[in-house]
């Protein structure tokens, strides 16, 4: 190379191209969905930075903060985006079930079924102490008890009791008490994906069917024991 050749350079990295007015939530939309798939990447919250957000967005690292103050703040967002995930493959589950106990079924199976599929975004949003403030914790647990899960448990568990189906006067125990074994078969499966307990769907159906027949009065017909 002479003096006066110029210096090669390599590519410049692609920016994007700058957003047209009134697209913030579509770009929010597209952090949130980066940050998931970094997240199933790279298997824990401490491994995605936001910085490797935005790289893989196409948007500076101070685009991010325009739209969240902190990491907390987005992992908070994905978390309550997964649950809204969560909600809607059990209210598919169990569209068309018209009696309580089977729809307690259908809803505990896509419970778990969506956690094995979505086993890193399940961990971070159940079982990651990830919140590094009491706010943001609060917001979650707010959420959780508001919508998804929780929701559909405690309405079925209210018409089995109204229906004679299941026996007792504590309807929220009785929903904790399903929703943990839900989430304690689906937390297990995750944490030790090896174990022998066979087909890990007949498995969970096993026992959420004996956690749900131990409150039970009478079964309807047609209702399988484990």
């Amino acid at each position: 190379m002479t003096p006066s050749q110029p210096a090669e350079r390599g590519p410049r990295p692609v920016r994007r191209p700058r957003s047209a007015r009134g697209s913030g939530d579509r770009l929010r939309a597209e952090i949130l969905a980066a940050t998931k798939d970094l997240l199933r990447a790279a298997g824990r919250a401490d491994d995605v930075s936001i910085r490797a957000v935005a790289e893989a967005v196409g948007v500076t690292t101070p685009s991010i903060y325009l739209h969240f103050k902190d990491k907390d703040a987005l992992l908070t967002a994905v978390v309550l985006d997964v649950l809204r995930d969560l909600d809607e493959a059990m209210l598919a589950a169990a569209e068309g079930e018209t009696d309580p106990l089977p729809r307690m079924r259908a809803y505990g199976l896509a419970y778990v079924r969506w956690a094995l599929d979505h086993a890193e975004h399940y961990r971070l949003a159940t079982m990651d102490p990830h919140s590094a403030t009491e706010e943001g914790q609060q917001r979650e647990m707010d959420e959780m008890l508001r919508q998804s899960a929780f929701v559909h448990f405690h309405e079925t568990v209210l018409a089995c009791l109204e229906q004679g189906t299941f026996i007792g006067e504590d309807a929220l125990a009785i929903t904790f008490e399903l929703w943990a074994t839900a989430h304690g078969v689906a937390a297990l499966l995750i944490a030790k994906p090896h174990l022998p307990v066979g087909d890990a769907i007949d498995f969970a159906d096993r026992v959420l069917r004996a956690a749900a027949l131990g409150h039970a009065a009478q079964p309807p017909p047609g209702f399988p024991y484990p």
